[in-house]
């Protein structure tokens, strides 16, 4: 009962505070945020390795994304860094981090308005909590790609020296899904406990977290299955069709996770409220 209560009050506050608003911004930020990103990630492997792939890279940002979304914008990558890179690591690089940070920093503004938190801090501290969010976005990236490729060539050397079938786990869609899954929810529940201007425990955060990712993936299918069989952004906005989809993208995902923000904020509240009857 008191989680039915906690999501109407959510819908309630979402709309009436103006969620879909707050959506908007968000999604224009890590619209704006996302080639930044990845070019400062793959001038951060460049600078670490030369033996890291950029195409794995960059199916690792996107791999979640549905196909149809992401090949526009993972096209327009390529041939960006089809060119010569090395210029990322200097003022353009810096410039780069600290563009993609604004992205951040937009989730950072709405999450403090969806718990209803004041945000002391000032600009400085917001905005290097946003550079250090990036830098490590960054280093997932890494050790996920450095992972995907050591983890199959270590227990193929294993297979190879050991008799018997020993490892197939690591290729598998499910282990693949999981660690996916795995990194969506940390890094969700890293937003909810940092970014806010007030901190959270971790079990006032958890239940927005659970219901963030789990609508992600209901969303991430049911848009796929919307793009593939009955939207035709083409004949609506021509040449823009793949940046408009991915931005509408952006903004449901952007819209699930303040909502996941306001059913935290409202179960808070219940807590609080429950608390002062029985005291």
């Amino acid at each position: 009962m008191r989680i039915l209560r906690a999501l109407f009050d959510a819908i309630r506050r979402f709309n009436d505070q103006g969620g879909f608003v707050r959506s908007s911004h968000v999604a224009m930020s890590m619209m704006l945020a996302l080639f930044p990103f990845v070019l400062f990630v793959v001038a951060m492997a460049g600078a670490l390795s030369r033996d890291i792939d950029n195409e794995a890279l960059i199916e690792f940002v996107f791999g979640v994304w549905p196909d149809e979304v992401a090949a526009p914008i993972v096209s327009e990558i390529q041939a960006v860094l089809a060119a010569d890179s090395l210029q990322l690591m200097t003022i353009g690089g810096l410039l780069a981090l600290y563009f993609a940070s604004n992205g951040v920093d937009a989730v950072r503004s709405a999450l403090s308005v969806a718990y209803r938190d004041d945000d002391p801090r000032p600009f400085w501290k917001t905005r290097l909590l946003c550079v250090l969010f990036v830098l490590a976005g960054g280093a997932i990236a890494l050790i996920a790609v450095t992972v995907g490729f050591g983890i199959p060539a270590y227990f193929k050397f294993v297979a190879d020296a050991v008799p018997g079938a020993i490892v197939t786990w690591a290729h598998s869609p499910f282990m693949q899904s999981a660690i996916t899954l795995s990194i969506l929810t940390i890094s969700v529940a890293a937003c909810h406990k940092w970014l806010p201007g007030t901190r959270h425990s971790v079990s006032e955060t958890w239940p927005g977290v659970v219901l963030t990712v789990g609508l992600w993936v209901a969303a991430v299918w049911g848009f796929s299955f919307y793009v593939a069989y009955f939207a035709d952004y083409s004949a609506t906005y021509a040449g823009l069709a793949g940046a408009m989809a991915a931005l509408i993208f952006l903004y449901l995902m952007a819209a699930i996770l303040i909502f996941g923000a306001e059913f935290n904020s409202a179960l808070i509240r219940q807590k609080m409220a429950e608390a002062a009857k029985s005291g």
